[in-house]
């Protein structure tokens, strides 16, 4: 029985993680700020009485750590941890109000990423040296991630540091037997994403995200772009030099300021 830890649970991404690995019989620790969302979510699922909730914000370390720390008390153990909390919002610099907002957006979105798997990996390792081979670090980034988006740049520069942190950590874990696991979606169909006022390419149920994720996590991929058209966009932004990169998104639409968006 997988005993994973999620956080930003409550709805989106996170939520349907928890179902898929619910419905395959995992003992789940789910976190969200909103607790009576999260109570819905537990009930909801398969051997409800089990998994176990934590309402606190990510961004508070102490409660994160203390919610690990119950975890692997409960549980024994753990072998998948994801970092699915973020929020998402436009921003713009030259706003001198937008800089508390990329404050928010870089603790949430990365530095919390960081806070969520800290407490995991002393007794990740302990389980690696037993023997287990199926400890998992997550991360959540995005195709924001890979080149910064106009009206953006609080999102893109966080979730491109969730990338460059979870590549760091991997080749930092290579020999422990911990894999760390990049996912960058693309545009999932959330209550995050249907905010967005532009066309959205690819656009993906939550529920088949989740369940190409859980197959990702499990193989113990490296990185990987969801859904595998935008894998393919994305590697073609990496290429595009960056006089055509600007002529062709100087005009793209933005993302809105200040609807601030949590999971």
């Amino acid at each position: 029985m997988k005993r994973v830890f999620i956080t930003g649970a409550s709805s989106g991404l996170g939520a349907a993680l928890a179902r898929e690995y619910a419905a395959q019989g995992a003992l789940l620790g789910l976190v969200a700020r909103r607790e009576t969302a999260l109570r819905e979510l537990a009930a909801s699922l398969p051997d409800a009485s089990r998994h176990r909730i934590y309402a606190l914000d990510v961004t508070d370390h102490a409660a994160l750590a203390a919610a690990a720390a119950d975890f692997l008390a409960a549980t024994g153990g753990v072998d998948v941890v994801i970092a699915n909390a973020g929020i998402s919002v436009g921003t713009l610099t030259e706003h001198a109000d937008d800089l508390p907002v990329f404050e928010r957006l870089v603790a949430t979105n990365l530095v919390a990423t960081v806070a969520t798997f800290t407490p995991f990996i002393g007794a990740m390792r302990r389980q690696a040296e037993a023997g287990d081979r199926g400890c998992r670090l997550v991360g959540i980034a995005s195709v924001a991630g890979i080149r910064g988006l106009p009206g953006g740049a609080g999102y893109s520069a966080s979730k491109a540091g969730v990338i460059s942190y979870c590549e760091s950590l991997r080749v930092e874990m290579r020999r422990s037997g911990i894999r760390v696991v990049t996912i960058a979606p693309g545009y999932i169909d959330t209550p995050m994403t249907r905010s967005n006022a532009y066309p959205m390419p690819f656009l993906m149920p939550a529920e088949r995200f989740a369940a190409r994720a859980v197959a990702v996590i499990g193989a113990g991929a490296s990185y990987r772009v969801i859904p595998w058209q935008m894998g393919v966009v994305a590697k073609l932004l990496r290429l595009l030099p960056n006089w055509l990169y600007d002529l062709a998104f100087a005009r793209a639409p933005h993302k809105a300021r200040k609807a601030m968006e949590k999971a």
